[in-house]
């Protein structure tokens, strides 16, 4: 792939997920991160767990990313978001999040809360760009024992 292919920002759908969606997410997940969550984990989220929302970004009829969230009262805690591997520098993780801001604004979200990896310097830097603020550290948060910065957004005041 050329480095100008890199940085093409891809028409992408951003709809919610379905069950049947779980396997490439799943996918995607497992390639992410270095203690993803369980595909049983997933399934419940859609099946029963009424605070939560879950999207998936469709490139090609091909899911490439995911994010999800638990809206309770005004507050929004993005759970997870990631993007397929082959599919990162693409923008897909702006567009993530510019639509979980739209959603939750739509929906009377006064915050949206996020932690991430002290190390994760690039997924840091897209909150950042997007209005993300930090506002602490959860000490040994990841299994791993890495710290997690806490961020926030605020939506209305």
């Amino acid at each position: 792939m050329k480095e100008q292919d890199q940085k093409t920002e891809l028409d992408i759908e951003i709809r919610p997920m379905k069950f049947e969606d779980i396997d490439a997410v799943d996918e995607i997940n497992r390639l992410s991160f270095s203690n993803p969550w369980s595909r049983e984990s997933f399934e419940r989220e859609l099946t029963s767990n009424k605070i939560a929302r879950y999207f998936v970004a469709v490139y090609n009829e091909k899911i490439v990313g995911f994010v999800g969230l638990w809206i309770i009262f005004q507050e929004a805690q993005i759970t997870t978001i990631a993007v397929h591997p082959d599919y990162r520098g693409k923008k897909i993780g702006d567009r993530l999040l510019d639509f979980v801001i739209e959603y939750c604004l739509k929906n009377q979200v006064r915050n949206i809360i996020l932690e991430v990896r002290v190390s994760n310097t690039i997924a840091q830097n897209l909150y950042y760009k997007k209005g993300f603020q930090k506002i602490g550290v959860r000490k040994w948060y990841y299994k791993d024992g890495e710290d997690a910065l806490v961020m926030v957004k605020k939506l209305f005041l």
